[in-house]
């Protein structure tokens, strides 16, 4: 069990004696008070993780030290001992701040058993605030990646937003980043303490998505065996992030515009009004407006969420952000994978660069940590990046000379481009690629090493 500091607060020596030498024998630090005032002149004193208080003491008793205790120390667990062990003891103390209470005489297991309850709940509290922290700091402004005047511009309208309660729609290409900014916006936001809930709306069938937006009685429909809570009800207070908007149906829609409209909403098999304070952020690859134009969203529906609207550019828009990007995926999957890799060849950043991303960051992120895992050495070189990357003949334009190339020297070139483009369809995988061309895998490989394609 993990050592911690306790603190006993029992004004009968006797029993104060027996709590004392038996936690100390279990390995813990205990400190003792004989009543109320000197456990709190205690607490002041040093840390403890957790306060064993009698329920009556003079001077203070269990409940006014433990009201104390609430006002100046908030995070220190309190457990009260009471033999008076009746409910409304036992509801007064957790009323005023108790954490649990024990009944005299004291089972000594039953103590162990709270003293490890109590030690793994604060843990479990740390944690929670430390990974907060982290994430807090991974998704400040500072730590998005750019140099660009196009992204420059739109992490200042991102920073005049988050602090206000507008609902955001978040609009760019898929893999441009949309939840990342998302997150963003939540942690610089006034509600960053309350709950941030995220629902892919694309990736939840639209018969279970309205359940999963607002919640359900039990009996409500086929298979709802019990009530369940909603994401509107989970985001009270806080953040509640939509992507893929576009995607909700138009019952879905009706139910979104009324809540945005009223604050109110019905669980699936329910007439009973239910309130929400939540704020929402959208995010969309689809152009809303088409889509309304084709009676696929309702136009009052978009305008209410699209009082600040974010468009995030496509990484060919921003090439200036390129190098950045890679240098920063770099350094994170090469610690991921454990490996020292120091940079990338001229030629590698130079295909990189001038790749037109249908997949925007996404892409190149994945393009970048596959190549970490594939490298051997300390630089990745054109050899760790896919076939598509590479430049072939066919990007090539022919070249007007007054010379004309020999027949075999055409057709060999086209010979080169076709294996290029069989390897590229077939993932690089070599006997599917002879096979699409007609030529066995031994004639394949000679011809690779011919014309200097390597993978």
């Amino acid at each position: 069990m993990e050592k911690a500091r306790i603190l006993i607060a029992e004004d009968e020596k006797t029993q104060r004696d027996l709590l004392e030498g038996f936690l100390k024998k279990e390995g813990f630090s205990v400190e003792a008070a004989s009543n109320g005032r000197q456990a709190i002149e205690k607490i002041e004193r040093g840390f403890f993780d957790i306060a064993f208080l009698d329920y009556k003491m003079p001077e203070l008793d269990g409940l006014q030290t433990l009201h104390e205790i609430r006002k100046r120390f908030p995070d220190l667990p309190v457990v009260m001992m009471t033999a008076y062990g009746t409910v409304e003891t036992a509801v007064a103390s957790m009323k005023e701040g108790a954490l649990d209470y024990l009944t005299k005489p004291i089972d000594l297991d039953e103590l162990l058993l709270i003293i490890q309850k109590v030690l793994e709940r604060s843990t479990l509290i740390r944690e929670n605030r430390e990974l907060k922290a982290r994430l807090q700091e991974r998704y400040t402004f500072q730590n998005i990646i750019y140099g660009s005047l196009k992204m420059e511009e739109v992490m200042g309208l991102i920073a005049r937003v988050a602090p206000s309660q507008a609902t955001v729609l978040i609009r760019g290409e898929s893999g441009t980043g949309k939840e990342l900014i998302a997150n963003a916006i939540y942690y610089a936001g006034a509600r960053s303490e309350k709950p941030f809930v995220k629902v892919s709306c694309s990736a939840i069938p639209e018969t279970l998505l309205e359940s999963e937006l607002f919640g359900h009685e039990k009996g409500a429909f086929t298979g709802a065996i019990q009530k369940r809570i909603g994401r509107f009800e989970e985001a009270d207070g806080g953040t509640l992030f939509l992507d893929e908007i576009g995607e909700l149906s138009p019952s879905t829609q009706v139910k979104l515009l009324r809540i945005l409209q009223e604050k109110e909403f019905q669980r699936l098999g329910s007439n009973l009004n239910l309130r929400t304070d939540v704020r929402i952020i959208t995010a969309t690859h689809r152009n809303l407006e088409e889509a309304m134009r084709h009676g696929l969203f309702r136009e009052d529906l978009y305008y209410r969420l699209n009082v600040i609207s974010i468009h995030l550019p496509p990484l060919r828009e921003r090439k200036e952000d390129i190098p950045l990007l890679i240098d920063h995926f770099l350094k994170k999957y090469s610690e991921i994978n454990q490996k020292k890799i120091q940079d990338l060849s001229k030629e590698a950043r130079t295909l990189l660069s001038r790749h037109p991303y249908p997949g925007n960051v996404r892409e190149l992120e994945n393009l970048i940590e596959r190549a970490v895992v594939l490298c051997r050495g300390e630089v990745i070189t054109t050899q760790d990046l896919p076939f598509h990357l590479q430049e072939g003949p066919s990007e090539k334009q022919w070249e007007v000379s007054g010379k004309t190339k020999t027949l075999p020297d055409s057709l060999e070139e086209i010979e080169r481009d076709l294996i290029v483009k069989a390897l590229h369809q077939h993932q690089g995988v070599q006997t599917r690629a002879a096979e699409s061309l007609g030529i066995s895998e031994r004639v394949l490989r000679y011809k690779m090493k011919k014309y200097g394609i390597r993978q």
